[in-house]
């Protein structure tokens, strides 16, 4: 899978957007991303598995910890490509907006 797919398919599941999303603030271990979510430290760690192979997150090696932390580059790539199709759609509404003006009736004066 290219790089730019795996990291849609990694960002479709919303338990690892949230995942993410707590790193955003910082680095963390599974125990500390385990806790909001009703689901073993297996699956934690398998979304974490996901996430450092699509290169969105990286993870040290402290001791018996591995704490996680966010890697932005690989965002940075994916929020680019949508950036280029926004420039799309903003084009494509303003032109939609114009069609929609002109089928309005102008009013006529006296």
């Amino acid at each position: 899978m290219d790089p730019l797919s795996s990291v849609f398919a990694a960002l479709a599941d919303p338990t690892r957007r949230a995942i993410l999303e707590r790193l955003a603030e910082g680095e963390a271990t599974v125990n500390a991303l385990a806790e909001p979510f009703a689901m073993s430290l297996q699956a934690v760690s398998k979304h974490l598995k996901v996430l450092e192979a699509a290169g969105l997150i990286s993870r040290g090696k402290d001791a018996q910890y591995r704490p996680a932390r966010i890697n932005g580059e690989r965002l940075g790539t994916a929020a680019a490509w949508l950036d280029d199709y926004r420039v799309f759609w903003e084009g494509s509404f303003d032109r939609l907006d114009a069609h929609l003006k002109s089928l309005i009736p102008k009013e006529k004066k006296p």
